[in-house]
């Protein structure tokens, strides 16, 4: 089904956002994978799991859900509630490929990505106007970023807060799109039942209504200190979430230290062009992970064993960091090619590495050079078209790597 912006207009709240957080969570992720891998599961119930005696649920597709089927049921429940559901079996490498993509296509549009599983995550889109455009519509550019990279479906969460962004995402599943404005936070949680704030579970939940707290509104029209009297210390956490009050940042995974590939041959090879060309698709490959995480590198190293499984590296230092593919070859090339002119043997292995990283808005000066800059727009066009067509679908010109060039 095709997204259109304005079959969701009425879920789009307000626009205005003193901070820009964002929850993406893939709709019925494992189960929608399996329908998309095999079109003859398309909108039947798919339960994805074991067939054991003590399997249980991994995912339901929303066409088992209607039937009651849910994720950690136990299979023979959920096969007794929908008979004619179709059971996939678990396929983690798979999933885990998608949300790789998944990820990438998040931190396109912010290197403020928080993953909370495989298939679900915060972005930080505060700041991001200028590139992409106000936030409530850069959210249905995730979404149609998602299904044309991935070809799954996500709802969307658009508030200040983490708290709030989630509550949001799931309110319309599947394909949703909600925004919540900063002075429309209180207004949108007011109606929504306890069970739905996060973190409480079903003793908890019990524990609020028998205080008399149903909804959010009953915890707003409380004052803080009644509810602590009620509820104890967990009461000042639940008032202020019914509040909307959540300070909390989008924190992303620690950036890696280094970034390379390597690849060992099934035979020593002494054949320099195979070699240089190997690391020409190695740096390639590495670069473009470098400019998906919006990092930069500073120390460029190339790696080579022979056949005693003797290892050398050669290693240089940037004066300044970078992401633009040409120079990080032009540095890969180099040190090969002085390896090669003084010291060349078979090889069994050979590989290169990307270290110094920085996060890369931290590399831009003020008088840009243009014929880098020029590079930069090159690289970042390369970068469009692999993420649609594949990381195949090009490569820089084999002239390049030439030593005389």
């Amino acid at each position: 089904m095709r997204f259109d912006p304005r079959s969701h207009q009425r879920n789009l709240y307000l626009v205005q956002h003193s901070r820009a957080i964002v929850h993406v969570d893939l709709d019925a992720f494992y189960a929608s994978v399996e329908q998309m891998d095999d079109p003859s599961c398309a909108n039947l119930p798919v339960l994805v799991g074991g067939e054991g005696p003590r399997s249980v649920v991994s995912a339901a597709s929303y066409e088992a859900r209607a039937f009651g089927c849910r994720s950690a049921m136990p299979m023979g429940e959920a096969r007794r509630r929908c008979p004619h559901a179709i059971i996939r079996p678990v396929r983690m490498r798979r999933y885990q490929e998608l949300s790789r993509l998944f990820m990438e296509v998040l931190r396109s549009f912010s290197p403020l990505v928080e993953s909370l599983s495989l298939d679900e995550a915060f972005v930080d889109l505060s700041g991001t106007e200028r590139l992409f455009g106000a936030p409530a519509c850069t959210v249905v550019q995730i979404v149609e970023r998602v299904r044309e990279v991935t070809g799954l479906e996500c709802s969307v969460g658009l508030a200040p807060s983490k708290f709030v962004a989630k509550i949001a995402s799931d309110l319309r599943k599947p394909r949703g799109v909600v925004v919540v404005d900063t002075d429309g936070v209180g207004i949108f949680l007011a109606p929504l039942d306890i069970g739905r704030m996060w973190g409480v579970g079903p003793v908890a939940e019990e524990r609020f209504r028998q205080r008399g707290y149903s909804t959010f509104a009953d915890l707003q029209a409380a004052t803080e200190s009644q509810v602590i009297a009620d509820l104890g210390d967990a009461g000042r956490h639940a008032w202020q979430l019914a509040q909307g009050i959540d300070s909390r940042d989008v924190v992303p995974e620690r950036s890696p230290k280094s970034i390379g590939q390597e690849e060992t041959f099934e035979r020593d090879t002494l054949d320099i062009d195979r070699l240089r060309n190997v690391l020409l698709g190695q740096t390639e490959s590495v670069a473009i992970r470098l400019r998906r995480q919006h990092l930069a590198a500073r120390t460029v190293t190339v790696k080579l064993r022979f056949s005693d499984f003797r290892t050398v590296t050669r290693r240089t230092t940037l004066d300044v960091a970078t992401d633009i593919g040409a120079e990080l070859w032009s540095s890969v090339r180099a040190l090969f090619n002085q390896w090669a002119a003084k010291e060349a043997e078979s090889v069994r292995l050979i590989g290169m590495s990307l270290g110094g990283l920085e996060i890369r808005n931290n590399i831009a000066g003020l008088f840009p050079d243009p014929v880098l800059d020029r590079q930069r727009r090159l690289d970042t066009a390369a970068d469009a078209i692999r993420t649609r067509f594949g990381n195949e679908s090009l490569s820089r010109a084999a002239a390049i790597a030439r030593p005389d060039e």
